[in-house]
């Protein structure tokens, strides 16, 4: 009997939100005998703290656009190993993935391991996971990497109150919801969680089937939904990203005193660009959609893949 041989590396907060995600999709293939799995949790030498102080939540965007990579705590991981999958999950940080997944990606031993190896993502986020999702592809086609499927579980809150609820959770560590459910509850609905183990199931149904792992693995699943809406929002907020990060990386490190002002100053531009530019963007768009039908229906097909809708 052929025993399949899966690699499962994540990095989550302390909120614990992908882990559990992680631990629902994996559940077929842990109860498996025919699949012996291997869980990577991935660690910082330098921790993330949660709940965040606000500066350095913001002071982290910089070099999470540019994907510099923190140091990692050593992986338990042999080069020489070989894997018939690798399920990466990651959160989206500033619409890029979480600085310890660019880590993880960018290590010599994990580019070995990675080498012609199929590679489910899963993420968990709000919304916005598409630029994210583009950078993570660069890093896998680097490694050699198949990417195979997707999986993206996103805020019960939607776009608006995630845009709100998700960093006050990050800042306070509660959820909500608050104000009398103005401001809604952040993170992934318990069921949609819970709901992923059906991604697994799939997965395992075809290691166990010894069938060939290929870009139809996920499809007909509704393992993404994309935003169509929130396409030219995103490549947008992240030209802002990379012209103020390129700003506060030429005044120092992380953490440096002087990207302090600068820090404070990108917060008021946040704020003013949620409450005059975002609503008057989401109008054009909204009057523009009927124009720009066959773009739209072409963006969608290829965000979504190689999962499909």
């Amino acid at each position: 009997m052929r025993i399949n041989k899966v690699l499962v590396a994540h990095y989550s907060s302390p909120s614990g939100q992908l882990s559990e995600v992680i631990r629902n999709l994996t559940s077929p293939l842990a109860e498996s005998g025919d699949i012996e799995l291997r869980q990577l949790i991935l660690r910082c030498k330098k921790p993330y703290p949660f709940p965040w102080p606000i500066l350095r939540f913001f002071d982290t965007f910089p070099e999470a656009i540019y994907l510099d990579p923190p140091e990692l705590e050593p992986l338990d991981l042999d080069p020489t190993q070989h894997f018939d999958l690798v399920i990466l999950g990651y959160q989206v940080w500033f619409l890029s993935p979480s600085l310890p997944t660019t880590a993880f990606l960018k290590n010599p031993t994990v580019k070995t391991v990675l080498k012609d190896t199929p590679v489910v993502t899963v993420i968990a986020c709000r919304d916005m996971w598409l630029m994210a999702q583009e950078r993570v592809k660069e890093l896998l086609s680097a490694c050699g990497a198949r990417l195979v499927g997707n999986v993206v579980l996103t805020d019960e809150a939607g776009s608006i109150g995630s845009f709100l609820a998700t960093p006050l959770w990050m800042l306070t560590g509660k959820r909500g919801p608050r104000l009398g459910g103005l401001i809604p509850r952040a993170g992934v609905k318990a069921e949609h969680i819970t709901g992923s183990r059906r991604f697994g199931e799939r997965i395992a149904h075809a290691l166990t089937q010894v069938q060939t792992l290929n870009t139809n693995l996920l499809r007909g699943m509704g393992a993404v939904k994309v935003n169509t809406h929130l396409i030219a929002t995103e490549k947008a907020a992240r030209r802002s990203f990379l012209a103020w990060g390129k700003l506060l990386r030429a005044l120092g490190k992380q953490g440096a005193w002087a990207r302090q002002p600068l820090v404070m100053i990108y917060i008021v531009f946040l704020i003013v660009l949620l409450i005059v530019v975002l609503p008057v963007s989401a109008l054009l768009k909204t009057l523009a959609a009927p124009l720009l039908h066959k773009r739209i229906a072409a963006q969608r097909s290829y965000f979504s893949q190689p999962s499909g809708e």
